[in-house]
């Protein structure tokens, strides 16, 4: 006669478990349940005392050394059960399902998801009282046969394990010995004993445990801490104390409860199927997806028939006026006034009643938080354009701003966007020295990146922090969610030169690939800027290139001003761009709107920069040609937009969704005035849009309103698509695009201008660490080291110890240093060449 030892049921189990085990005990608020089984335990080795205590089951089921655990009566996920087996490795978290090698412990709560690399906690999705299937049974050697029969040996036993013979079995069980009385009463008093133990047991437990729990739980259901948000599903972390133990939801949709990391929680809204993730077990998961149109994280996004519909996120990372005009008011009317973040940077530091920098972090942590990411994917959007400055990574000499604390809230958005189905486009926003010398470029004045005598010079530092942040996106942990990479923000072509600016964006291109890799899943799509030159300008532009994007942005509001009302605008996107972008999408590839607004007048309070006037009003003081056409205050006070206003912002934005088909908003959240305290750029808010009713509350509602009389038609190419796993540019292209380029605009020939040496070390970036209020994480994941290519060694380029060098944000009046210095070892980008895949070493937290 065989019994199984089985885990301990659940609480309803209790009742119809069979006898003679009805001891079903209940225990703390995890729910842990646990049931002693002595007598069945004495029967089992009473029948057969060679069987093992933790036997995994056998493939022969009339084997009499089979246990049912075969037909899946074992239920290895509850908390509390058998003995954890003698190896416990690789396949606790194995990627592929049950294998020869697999073994389970109950106490580990061991059930497998494919699309993650960890045990994740999906398994609280599933019915803990539905039967685990295991595929494939225990077998000791896959090489082994129990005799003739063509199966797997039977488990490890003093009979029936390594070196036993069923037909020996036979004859053992033939000629067996007397059984002794001896045996037998041993047997009946180790019965008793156990009997008066589960005795004192129960009365320890029903006495004293079970009145303390019963009153813990009333406690905490009073508190909150026992609800189940979300669904049913729930994931346990191990907090430090039974007592204070949480069960959190790791999934959920439209009305789950979603809990932070603070541990405060707020409602889901997502009435377009999206679905949230987030488990502190598996925090890489990427099965969350931001609305049921939108391909999951874990999904192929398809370009060109999946249409990206995104928002920036503004100033989350790096300052606009604009965007953050709070940040700047104390500080306009100084004697050297706060115009960009280095003056701002200036200012705040000696602002030290105010809190000095630190006045940018509390800012970096409340402008932007989760929930901004739960609304964006409630609001129909699958994207977002987060824009990175250099200082993310480092600075250098005078250099005011603060090093390095973008880069850590930029982690956080990389866990939000994970945590919502929302893919990330990273822009890199801002280049040393400035690639336009507009203010959002760090500092408003000169370019100084690719132009001026220290221009070739910041385009080394700028081509190196391309690398440092290619290297960090495209680990497998971040590529899924990290899936386009801008390498510059608006340079200006006009300025630097159209033939420079190529060069410098193939240089780029191959600086990305080589930190990533070719094809599908290998990095990021790499997206360039037009520099303010038309579409067509780029048709063409690195052939046979893999998985690359042209980015226009593409405004109305800074040419010509006219006071006509908004609803003449109503299919002004579609004659200007619809057909222009259709084209693209033929002659380049994916074509998309890096950024766009509802503005049609430069109407707003800094939208042309602090203190330089507006055009509209004719105060503009970069141009004064600009003549007065009225007043902006019918465009800002957006309090007083009637209905049919709000109707024709709505017209204006829907016929700019659909010409420009895959399209980044500028921008999500526009904060507001300390002086007036409310949002004086209305035009420029796409959530204040739809708070207030003049944005789509789903922006699929834009599809077809602009006819498309001149359409594309999908696919893109292979190699646009990543389908392509030998795509290679042509060696004619390199030969196009020489670097560096023959000549720098105000500075002259390359070969006298400073350069650096690639000897310093490389700032690799940190990795995220992961917590929740209330839960510490019981599985160890591994975030990468931050660096994707191994063999990619190179040094960053530094100065050359024995010259001097100008002051990097110098302008293009100067002439280079004497004597000059120019490094002997310049970098130069080898060709891409395949690469096996490699693991990193993992890092040390």
């Amino acid at each position: 006669m065989n019994f199984t030892v089985k885990a301990a049921p659940d609480s309803e189990d209790c009742d119809r478990f069979p006898p003679p085990a009805p001891h079903c005990l209940r225990a703390t608020a995890k729910k842990i349940r646990f049931c002693f089984l002595i007598s069945h335990l004495i029967a089992l080795r009473h029948s057969n005392p060679d069987t093992l205590y933790n036997t995994p089951p056998s493939p022969i089921p009339d084997d009499p050394f089979s246990s049912q655990q075969g037909v899946h009566g074992f239920e290895h996920s509850d908390d509390l059960g058998v003995a954890r087996p003698r190896f416990m490795g690789a396949a606790l978290y194995s990627e592929g399902g049950p294998n020869i090698r697999d073994s389970y412990a109950s106490s580990h709560r061991t059930e497998l998801e494919r699309n993650s690399e960890y045990s994740s906690s999906i398994y609280a999705l599933n019915d803990q009282q539905a039967p685990t299937s295991l595929s494939t049974p225990y077998h000791d050697d896959p090489r082994d046969l129990a005799g003739d029969r063509g199966m797997s040996m039977s488990p490890l036993g003093k009979s029936g394990g390594m070196g036993g013979n069923r037909y020996m079995e036979e004859k053992r069980a033939m000629y067996a010995s007397p059984k002794s009385k001896r045996k037998m009463l041993l047997i009946a008093g180790a019965a008793a004993a156990a009997v008066l133990v589960i005795v004192i047991v129960l009365g320890v437990y029903f006495g004293v445990v079970k009145k303390n729990h019963d009153s813990s739980t009333a406690s905490n259901v009073a508190s909150g801490d026992s609800s189940n948000s979300g669904s049913s599903s729930s994931s346990s972390g191990n907090s430090g104390s039974s007592s204070t133990q949480k069960t959190l939801a790791v999934t959920g949709g439209d009305g789950s409860t979603v809990t932070m990391e603070d541990g405060t929680t707020f409602t889901y809204s997502n009435p377009f199927g999206g679905t949230w993730y987030w488990d502190i077990n598996d925090p890489f998961n990427n099965g969350a997806s931001a609305q049921s149109w939108s391909p999951a994280l874990n999904e192929t996004f398809n370009y060109g028939v999946d249409r990206i519909r995104g928002v920036n996120l503004g100033v989350y990372a790096s300052i606009r006026t604009t965007c953050a005009p709070a940040l700047f008011e104390p500080y306009v009317n100084d004697t050297v006034p706060a115009v960009d973040e280095w003056t701002l940077s200036q200012s705040m530091a000696a602002d030290t009643s105010r809190g000095g920098l630190s006045q940018l972090e509390t800012h970096y942590q409340t402008f932007i938080t989760e929930q901004d990411f739960a609304q964006i994917a409630g609001a129909g959007l699958n994207y977002v354009r987060i824009a990175l400055p250099f200082w993310a990574i480092e600075t250098r000499g005078s250099e005011p701003f603060l090093e390095g604390t973008a880069w850590k809230y930029f982690l956080k958005a990389i866990q939000w966007a994970r945590k919502y189905g929302i893919r990330i486009n990273l822009d890199y926003h801002a280049l040393p020295g400035s690639q336009n010398g507009w203010n959002h470029s760090g500092k408003l004045g000169s370019i100084n990146m690719l132009m001026g005598p220290m221009g070739l010079a910041n385009a080394q530092r700028s081509l190196d922090h391309i690398r440092i942040i290619a290297e960090f996106i495209s680990q497998p942990e971040y590529s899924s969610v990290v899936t386009m990479f801008g390498i510059t923000n608006e340079p200006q072509a006009s300025a630097i030169g159209n033939d420079q600016v190529q060069a410098f964006y193939l240089q780029a291109y191959e600086v990305v690939r080589k930190a990533s890799g070719v094809g599908a899943g290998n990095g990021p799509i790499v997206s360039f800027h037009d520099a303010f030159l038309s579409r067509s300008d780029w048709a063409g532009f690195l052939p046979g290139a893999d998985r690359i994007s042209l980015d226009s942005h593409p405004y109305l509001c800074f040419s010509t001003q006219s006071s006509a009302p908004i609803s003449s605008y109503a299919t002004t996107p579609c004659t200007a761009w619809g057909a222009d972008v259709n084209s693209s999408m033929s002659n380049f590839g994916l074509t998309q709107a890096g950024e766009f607004s509802n503005a049609v007048t430069d109407c707003g309070l800094w939208v042309n920069g602090v203190n330089q006037g507006i055009r509209y009003e004719g105060t503009y003081v970069a141009d004064p040609s600009f003549k007065s056409v009225g007043s902006c205050d019918s465009w800002t006070d957006w309090q007083a937009y009637d209905q049919t206003t709000k109707d024709a912002i709505k017209q204006f934005a829907l016929a700019s969704m659909d010409s420009l088909q895959n399209w980044f908003f500028w921008t999500w959240k526009i904060g507001n005035s300390s002086v007036t305290g409310k949002v004086e750029s209305p035009a420029w808010s796409y959530s204040l849009g739809l708070e207030q009713g003049w944005m789509p509350t789903d922006p699929r509602a834009a599809d077809g309103t602009c006819g498309n009389t001149s359409p594309w038609t999908p696919p893109l190419a292979a190699n646009q698509l990543g389908n392509d796993k030998s795509a290679s540019l042509a060696s004619s292209v390199s030969a196009s695009y020489p670097w560096p380029p023959s000549t720098i605009i105000g500075g002259g020939v390359p070969s006298k201008l400073p350069t650096y040496t690639p000897t310093g070390a490389i700032p690799t970036l940190s990795a995220p660490t992961f917590t929740q209020s209330g839960v510490t994480a019981t599985a160890t994941p591994t975030p990468g080291s931050g660096w994707e290519n191994a063999s990619d060694q190179a040094g960053l380029m530094v100065n050359i110890a024995t010259c001097s060098y100008l002051d990097p944000w110098i302008g293009t009046t100067v002439n280079p240093p004497s004597p000059l210095c120019s490094s002997s070892s310049k970098r130069r980008e080898p060709a891409l060449e395949y690469r096996e895949p490699m693991i990193t070493a993992m890092p040390v937290l």
